[in-house]
């Protein structure tokens, strides 16, 4: 399960973190990692490192996506129950990149972007975002968001987007000290 408080105040984390106490809950929430600390109930621990939020305009209507993809991969991208996933593999057929959205009205949520440290620098992370930027504005969506590492935020700074906030996670469980 994961919470994502829009408007994160010390009364509402506590009354969350306070609640949810079974082990693995998330909780995400858009102020720096010195503020949620402090909120978070016994049992809850900072996780998922620094991050940000990020949006940007998509081009509206259907594009082409500029895909061409490396030699040696080859990039898959369907649909299914809403969630619109990007898969980069070798020719050989290992991982080497994916991406997903979803799209809810005019938004996409763009989602668990990476690529395997074997195969970065090779222009695979732009190549997932191009072709789920082609995919969100075919399916009518105007803005994108997602929730960024300081690695990934470089990516997408290069390619439009904006930071908007920071965005800090919390876990309850392993880890955490149980006071």
């Amino acid at each position: 399960m994961r919470h994502v408080l829009h408007s994160a105040d010390e009364a509402t984390v506590h009354k969350v973190t306070e609640h949810a106490t079974a082990p693995g809950i998330w909780l995400k929430a858009f102020v720096p990692p010195e503020t949620l600390e402090p909120w978070l109930a016994p049992g809850w621990h900072l996780a998922g490192g620094t991050g940000y939020l990020m949006s940007t305009s998509l081009p509206t209507g259907h594009t082409r996506a500029q895909t061409e993809t490396p030699d040696g991969y080859r990039l898959n991208t369907w649909t299914r129950a809403g969630v619109t996933r990007a898969l980069v593999r070798t020719a050989d057929g290992a991982f080497a990149a994916r991406g997903q959205i979803a799209v809810t009205g005019f938004s996409a949520v763009f989602d668990q972007v990476e690529t395997d440290p074997a195969h970065q620098r090779r222009g695979l992370g732009r190549l997932v975002m191009r072709r789920l930027t082609a995919a969100a504005a075919g399916q009518g969506a105007t803005a994108g968001v997602l929730g960024a590492t300081p690695e990934g935020r470089a990516l997408y700074e290069t390619m439009g987007w904006r930071a908007l906030a920071p965005l800090t996670g919390a876990m309850r469980g392993p880890g955490s000290s149980e006071t």
